[in-house]
């Protein structure tokens, strides 16, 4: 990548923080743009829509939500260079987004839940578990946890979480339990232990922790499995969809009800409860 467009790229980097968006979507985009370069061997501010084309096209073993992610960073990209008088035309214009089939939820089950949780493991990836299953925070979120964050007074605890939103939720009684045997103070998960003030682990570092318990079960699912469950068990609890979206911290209730699962004995459920004679009277 040439000098121009490494200057771009830092301009639309602080373009984009001014624009109050996370440090790590910006620095997901950015690598998308050296990714494209690399890849193609062409200039991400003079790209074609050929290029574009032909590189969004390459990825065959990515999934539809990696070419999508891919598509809406240099939809994004170009729009700033537009925008800023760095090219005149736009070659994202005439390109179709790529189309993203229906995320099907994939919780644990109740009962590799429980296998998981009662395999002999270290504490703090018992937290990790807990912090997912019974709070339905992401592994990122999870990774930069701290004690701060707690008031086991009021039990809630107080994160910024996907998208730079901040919220407050209440805490399960597991969880205030095991906060009282964590550091009220400091990094839950530090990426050194004996230097708990420095950083802390990174996100996919948790996901792969999580994920190597729950093989040890002998479960099938990964780290998000454990936040599907909390979404599909508060709703087959009688939680109403309004208050599901809320602690799960999703901005639309639509996506609330894409993670949410129906099981199969609640719809047999409602099969049996229809009454054709008695609509008939």
């Amino acid at each position: 990548m040439n000098e121009h467009d490494s200057r771009l790229i830092i301009q639309w980097r602080t373009s984009q923080f001014a624009q109050s968006l996370s440090k790590r979507t910006v620095t997901e985009r950015a690598a998308i743009l050296h990714r494209f370069a690399n890849t193609m061997g062409v200039s991400p501010s003079e790209a074609t829509m050929d290029d574009l084309v032909e590189w969004l096209a390459s990825g065959e073993d990515w999934s539809p939500g990696t070419r999508n992610t891919y598509y809406r960073a240099m939809r994004a990209w170009f729009l700033w260079l537009q925008r800023t008088g760095h090219r005149i035309d736009n070659p994202m214009i005439n390109i179709t987004s790529p189309r993203v089939p229906r995320a099907e939820p994939k919780p644990l089950s109740d009962d590799n839940l429980r296998r998981v949780l009662a395999v002999r493991m270290h504490k703090r990836t018992r937290v990790m578990i807990i912090l997912y299953a019974l709070v339905g925070m992401r592994c990122a979120e999870i990774a930069k946890i701290r004690g701060e964050n707690f008031d086991l007074v009021e039990r809630t605890v107080t994160f910024t979480g996907k998208g730079g939103v901040k919220s407050t939720l209440p805490l399960h009684p597991l969880v205030v339990d095991v906060a009282w045997m964590m550091p009220r103070e400091g990094w839950w998960f530090p990426t050194n232990s004996s230097r708990p003030e420095g950083g802390h682990i990174r996100g996919k570092s948790v996901g792969h922790i999580i994920k190597q318990a729950i093989v040890r079960a002998g479960a099938q699912g990964s780290a998000h499995s454990l936040r599907h469950w909390f979404g599909t068990a508060l709703v087959d609890s009688g939680v109403d969809l309004r208050t599901t979206q809320e602690l799960m911290r999703h901005a639309s209730l639509a996506t609330t009800a894409k993670y949410t699962k129906v099981k199969d004995q609640r719809k047999v459920e409602g099969i049996h409860r229809l009454d054709p004679w008695k609509t008939a009277a």
